[in-house]
């Protein structure tokens, strides 16, 4: 694919050579505060801060650019990539960009439906790393259906370390943001000797400009010990109009449970969480620039490693979201 990409390049060489001076700008800030009922803590934190950068210096090339000012605290370097597209429905990308493992709009801060993310991504995997990704997508019938396969590095994202057992994935899409949305996929994760993970994850998704309902099941085999790691989730919400609100233009109610477990699942899941949300938004655009309340409630019944750092982890928590969308 990459051969016949570059190819295709060639022989379109010197048709058209004229910049596009499309360029997009975007930012996201996510401040919060947290209180945990286990421990009697709050926190206040700058979860995210992010500033995008998107362009086109051809028709047939573009760029993204973004940046992490505060990730807990930390800053990071998150899309550094270019992206070729020979013919219509074909691209290569080439760069640190997002594996086709997660979708977008459960990893961006500025699409999410809640303060927290999902077990399946916060407690698997990175959702970044820097390689190659090809992209085909078209139409069947009416309905947008892609492809997608990469090779990555492996070692997730800012570390272009030199490796002999890469990082491949791949993911197959069918479905628009609005209506139905359905996709299956892949990737292997080599990181060392004793965490050799292969992930296989199906999704469901249904929106409409005030709904969204998002189910997805996700495994992670570790092939160096046989251990499996199952995580799922189902969530929704609804956007309710405020006509006449004078700061807030909608509410959004939001529901979501998901679950962790290294257990056989006839066994059931080491730790269920219940979500209740509620939201304020403060433009006529749905699910946009917001004000958040959630309300978490963990059922642990046998502890993970990653919960296990802090005692707030899994303990029943509220938090206070200012989400900002710019």
């Amino acid at each position: 694919m990459l051969l016949s990409g570059i190819f295709t390049i060639s022989s379109l060489s010197g048709q058209d050579t004229e910049k596009s001076s499309l360029t997009k700008f975007d930012g996201t800030l996510k401040t919060k505060y947290e209180w945990a009922f286990e421990t009697d803590h709050g926190r206040f934190s700058v979860r995210n801060s992010r500033l995008g950068l998107f362009g086109e210096i051809s028709r047939y090339v573009c760029y993204k650019t973004q940046i992490e000012l505060s990730s807990n605290g930390k800053f990071e370097v998150l899309d550094l990539y270019a992206t070729i597209k020979p013919v219509r429905g074909l691209q290569f990308t080439l760069g640190q960009s997002s594996i086709p493992l997660f979708n977008s709009y459960q990893t961006s801060p500025s699409t999410m439906l809640f303060a927290n993310r999902s077990f399946v991504v916060k407690y698997n995997t990175g959702s970044r790393d820097i390689g190659l990704l090809a992209a085909y997508s078209d139409e069947v019938s009416g309905v947008p259906v892609s492809l997608e396969m990469g090779i990555f590095n492996g070692s997730t994202i800012n570390n272009p370390v030199w490796t002999g057992r890469a990082s491949y994935s791949g993911r197959i899409s069918a479905g628009g943001m609005q209506g139905f949305r359905v996709t299956a996929k892949m990737h292997t994760f080599p990181f060392s000797e004793t965490q050799d993970y292969l992930f296989s994850a199906a999704d469901l998704r249904f929106g409409r400009e005030r709904l969204k309902f998002q189910a997805e099941v996700m495994n992670r085999h570790n092939r160096a010990d046989n251990v499996n790691r199952f995580s799922s989730h189902l969530e929704g919400a609804l956007s309710l109009p405020l006509p006449n609100g004078k700061i807030f233009k909608e509410i959004i109610p939001a529901l979501r449970w998901d679950g962790i477990t290294e257990s056989p699942l006839n066994q059931g899941l080491d730790i269920n969480r219940i979500t209740l949300g509620l939201s304020f938004g403060f433009t006529s655009k749905p699910f946009s620039s917001l004000l958040r309340i959630d309300y978490e409630n963990y059922f642990v019944r046998n502890q993970l490693m990653e919960f296990m750092q802090t005692e707030e982890n899994d303990s029943d928590k509220i938090t206070v979201e200012l989400l900002i969308i710019f």
